[in-house]
Protein backbone atom coordinates (compact mmCIF):
# COMPACT_ATOMS: atom_id res chain seq x y z
CA UNK A 1 0.00 0.00 0.00
CA UNK A 2 1.47 3.18 -1.29
CA UNK A 3 1.28 6.22 1.33
CA UNK A 4 -0.75 9.42 0.36
CA UNK A 5 1.70 12.16 -0.38
CA UNK A 6 0.67 15.55 0.96
CA UNK A 7 0.77 18.87 -0.88
CA UNK A 8 3.74 19.77 1.50
CA UNK A 9 5.09 16.54 1.05
CA UNK A 10 5.12 17.15 -3.02
CA UNK A 11 6.32 20.63 -2.88
CA UNK A 12 9.12 19.41 -1.10
CA UNK A 13 10.31 17.12 -2.44
CA UNK A 14 9.99 19.29 -5.79
CA UNK A 15 11.84 21.61 -4.48
CA UNK A 16 15.14 19.23 -4.12
CA UNK A 17 14.51 17.83 -7.58
CA UNK A 18 14.52 21.12 -8.67
CA UNK A 19 17.86 22.01 -7.13
CA UNK A 20 19.58 18.70 -7.90
CA UNK A 21 18.44 19.27 -11.95
CA UNK A 22 20.26 23.07 -11.60
CA UNK A 23 23.17 22.25 -9.73
CA UNK A 24 23.16 18.52 -12.81
CA UNK A 25 22.35 21.24 -15.85
CA UNK A 26 25.24 23.69 -14.81
CA UNK A 27 28.14 21.77 -13.16
CA UNK A 28 30.37 24.80 -12.70
CA UNK A 29 27.16 26.21 -10.60
CA UNK A 30 27.87 27.06 -6.76
CA UNK A 31 25.41 25.08 -4.48
CA UNK A 32 24.80 27.94 -2.37
CA UNK A 33 23.59 30.05 -5.11
CA UNK A 34 21.34 27.51 -5.60
CA UNK A 35 19.86 27.03 -2.73
CA UNK A 36 19.78 31.00 -1.80
CA UNK A 37 18.14 31.18 -5.11
CA UNK A 38 15.69 28.56 -3.89
CA UNK A 39 15.12 30.06 -0.73
CA UNK A 40 14.16 33.30 -2.24
CA UNK A 41 11.48 32.25 -4.31
CA UNK A 42 9.96 30.09 -1.59
CA UNK A 43 10.46 33.13 0.72
CA UNK A 44 8.44 35.30 -2.32
CA UNK A 45 5.84 32.76 -2.55
CA UNK A 46 5.45 32.37 1.30
CA UNK A 47 4.74 35.83 1.98
CA UNK A 48 2.44 35.90 -0.98
CA UNK A 49 0.28 32.91 0.29
CA UNK A 50 0.59 34.74 3.98
CA UNK A 51 -1.12 37.53 3.05
CA UNK A 52 -4.11 38.59 5.13
CA UNK A 53 -8.04 38.84 3.80
CA UNK A 54 -9.99 41.53 3.94
CA UNK A 55 -10.52 41.27 7.07
CA UNK A 56 -7.00 41.15 8.98
CA UNK A 57 -8.44 40.09 12.56
CA UNK A 58 -10.60 37.17 11.38
CA UNK A 59 -8.70 33.98 13.34
CA UNK A 60 -6.55 32.74 10.44
CA UNK A 61 -5.31 36.07 9.79
CA UNK A 62 -4.67 37.45 12.76
CA UNK A 63 -1.61 35.87 13.14
CA UNK A 64 -0.11 37.09 10.13
CA UNK A 65 -1.81 40.49 9.56
CA UNK A 66 1.68 42.57 9.66
CA UNK A 67 4.64 42.25 7.49
CA UNK A 68 6.54 42.15 11.29
CA UNK A 69 4.23 39.39 12.14
CA UNK A 70 4.82 37.25 8.78
CA UNK A 71 8.41 37.74 9.45
CA UNK A 72 8.34 36.41 12.76
CA UNK A 73 6.22 33.52 11.60
CA UNK A 74 8.14 33.09 8.38
CA UNK A 75 11.75 32.65 11.00
CA UNK A 76 9.99 30.68 13.57
CA UNK A 77 8.75 28.05 10.64
CA UNK A 78 12.41 28.18 8.99
CA UNK A 79 14.17 27.76 12.73
CA UNK A 80 12.15 24.54 13.18
CA UNK A 81 12.42 23.10 9.64
CA UNK A 82 16.07 23.50 10.01
CA UNK A 83 16.40 22.45 13.56
CA UNK A 84 14.41 19.04 11.82
CA UNK A 85 16.67 18.67 9.11
CA UNK A 86 18.84 15.26 8.92
CA UNK A 87 21.86 18.45 7.98
CA UNK A 88 21.47 20.33 10.48
CA UNK A 89 24.56 19.35 12.31
CA UNK A 90 27.51 18.45 10.16
CA UNK A 91 30.31 16.52 11.31
CA UNK A 92 32.41 19.66 10.75
CA UNK A 93 30.63 22.31 12.56
CA UNK A 94 32.68 24.10 15.26
CA UNK A 95 31.56 23.21 19.00
CA UNK A 96 30.68 20.02 18.05
CA UNK A 97 31.58 17.84 21.20
CA UNK A 98 33.70 15.04 20.23
CA UNK A 99 34.74 12.11 22.28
Amino acid sequence: MQEETTPYDEAAHQVVELANRISDGNPDSDSWEVADGLLAGAVHYWLFARQPCEDPMCNECQPVSSAEQRLRALLELVEQLAQDSDYYHSVNDILLGRA
